[in-house]
Order: structure tokens, then C-alpha cells, then sequence
């Protein structure tokens, strides 16, 4: 009786461990080359069987984020091993990794290798509704902006943001690009909600989403592909990457004129 009433409490309130270590790992606690916690330190730590520590090392074991060792324990892995395209890492990688400006730039390096490409395909693809999405997308970004807690329909400004760039890549109308844009979703919130924060000029970065906006509504591959560029030279500069963000094509959009790092 009491074992029945008992276990699922326990259950409820028993830590995620794989997911507090992933905290640490992600957020640099814990660097690639360095040991997490022995098995018996985190059963004391969590007050946990040595089953339960296993697990969840296991957990990260498949995630590609820490290595059994025998004989020493578990050590973090090189980044380029990690499965950021899991869904769950990349949830982790979206609540955890802000603190992380290695997993920030290649992130925004993706970004722009992939990102103009892709709207020169929304630009050739697009249907009339996936010019709704993301139009919807773009008001909704706007209004959110108007309102002192920058939300719109109860959607954050930064959810409305992620939401332009996913119906961007569904407009494409390729399978693969609309898969990656569901997985990446967690890592270009990232980059959404850090940029959106630590902008200066938010009024200059919805004027780079519009241009992009009407270059794919008009049916314009070159223009929404350096638009693309536009909206990612303003990320780069409010994420403090000037290094990345230098490297950019000089844009030539009616309106915006190309920003020089601060």
C-alpha cells in the first residue's frame, strides 16, 4: 500500500540528472576534456541509487557528450561529437547554452551559411499561404514591440521571430529544409532571444525582416538571399560576433545601409 501510494511521488519529484549535468556541460561548467562527477559523488549529490547515476549518464553517453572511461569516469566530449541535432540536445542547447559563446558563433555561422540559401529557395517557392506565415509572423513581431511586455496575442516578440524564420524555410517546399528547420528551431531561439535582448537598434532590424519579407513575396531570389545577409549582419552585430558578422557581403538594400562593428 505504501510502496503503490509512494512511488509515483518519488518519481515527480526525483532530479533529471542527465539534464542538470547537461546544464553544466553546456553552459561550460564542465569543458570538453574535463571529468563530470564521480558515480558515487552524484548518488551523494542527489541522493539517488548508483542505477539512477548510470542512467543518466548514459543519457549523455548517447547523446554523444560524455565518454565512459573504465577506471576514471566520464569525460565531455569535443563539441563536434555532440548530436546537437537531437531534440532533446537541442533543447538543452536552447535553455542552457546562452552563457556559451563557442556553441553561439557556430551556431550563427550555420546560420549564415545556410540561411540566404534558403530564402533564395522561399523566394522561387513560396505559396500564398506560406506568404500569409510569414507575414503573419512579421506583424505579429511588430505589434509584440508596441506592447511593454513585448507580447503580441500572448506570443512573445522573440517566439514571433523564431516563427518568420521557420515558415521560411518551410516555403521552400523541400522536405529536408522543413525537417531542419524543426530541429534547429531550439538553436535559432537561441540566437533570437540573446540578439533580440542586447539589440540597440530593434526598429533597424524589423526593416531587415521586412525587405526579406516583400523580396520573397515578390518573387526575388537575389534579393532575398542578400536580405537574408542583412538580417544576419544585424544578429551578428547585437550578438557582439564582429568577427563574423565583418565578413559579411557588403549589402546594397534600399533603406539599410551596411553597419560597421561598434
Amino acid at each position: 500500500m505504501s510502496r503503490a501510494t509512494s512511488s509515483p511521488n518519488n518519481r515527480a519529484t526525483r532530479p533529471d540528472i542527465a539534464e542538470q549535468l547537461a546544464e553544466a556541460i553546456f553552459s561550460g561548467v564542465y569543458a570538453p576534456g574535463d571529468f563530470v562527477p564521480k558515480e558515487l559523488d552524484l548518488c551523494e549529490q542527489y541522493s539517488v541509487s548508483r542505477s539512477t547515476v548510470r542512467s543518466a549518464l548514459q543519457t549523455l553517453v548517447a547523446a554523444g557528450m560524455v565518454k565512459r572511461i573504465s577506471g576514471q569516469g566520464s569525460r565531455v566530449r569535443e563539441l563536434a561529437e555532440w548530436h546537437l541535432l537531437d531534440p532533446r540536445v537541442s533543447d538543452w542547447m536552447a535553455r542552457f547554452a546562452q552563457p556559451n559563446p563557442r556553441i553561439r558563433r557556430e551556431i550563427f555561422a550555420f546560420r549564415v551559411a545556410v540561411e540566404p540559401f534558403v530564402a533564395r529557395l522561399a523566394a522561387e517557392n513560396a505559396t500564398a499561404a506560406d506568404l500569409l506565415a510569414i507575414e503573419t509572423a512579421y506583424h505579429g513581431m511588430i505589434r509584440a514591440l508596441e506592447t511593454p511586455d513585448h507580447l503580441y496575442q500572448g506570443v512573445s516578440h522573440d517566439d514571433h521571430d523564431v516563427a518568420f524564420h521557420e515558415a521560411i524555410f518551410a516555403a521552400t517546399h523541400n522536405l529536408l529544409w522543413s525537417q531542419i528547420s524543426h530541429v534547429l528551431k531550439p538553436a535559432i531561439a537561441l540566437l533570437v532571444e540573446t540578439s533580440n535582448h542586447s539589440a540597440d537598434e530593434l526598429n533597424d532590424s524589423m526593416e531587415r525582416h521586412r525587405l526579406l519579407m516583400e523580396a520573397i513575396r515578390l518573387r526575388q531570389p537575389e534579393q532575398a538571399e542578400a536580405a537574408a545577409l542583412s538580417v544576419l549582419e544585424r544578429t551578428g552585430l547585437d550578438l557582439g560576433l564582429e568577427g563574423l558578422s565583418s565578413h559579411l557581403p557588403t549589402l546594397r538594400l534600399p533603406g539599410v545601409g551596411r553597419l560597421e562593428p561598434s
